[in-house]
């Protein structure tokens, strides 16, 4: 019994040691979105946003070293309770999330 507590007490300071990601879901409504999701996912969950600006392109080496110019956009919804959330999709994938006041 003892053997059992203490394997769960290293497994709880071990996972708890693990590197988390703030900001990569968002809920909107009852809907939950994260980064690799789609605009497509974005829209049906969270609805048309505030604020939606082109930041150009981007390039990206895929995995057979081939060059691709992919769009960058921010999408931005809110205020919700006073804060505003930050969307970037690059090639129409949503990478990043961030929130501000």
């Amino acid at each position: 019994m003892k053997l059992l507590a203490s394997i769960a007490l290293v497994l709880a300071f071990g996972l708890g040691s693990l590197p988390v990601q703030a900001g990569s879901t968002l809920r909107c409504g009852s809907g939950l979105i994260s980064t690799g999701d789609s605009e497509y996912q974005v829209l049906a969950k969270c609805g048309q946003p505030v604020e939606q600006a082109s930041l150009g392109y981007r390039e990206v080496v895929n995995q057979y070293g081939h060059v691709n110019d992919v769009r960058v956009e921010e999408w931005v919804y809110g205020p919700r309770n006073g804060m505003y959330h930050y969307l970037r999709f690059e090639g129409g994938n949503l990478v990043k999330i961030t929130s501000s006041r």
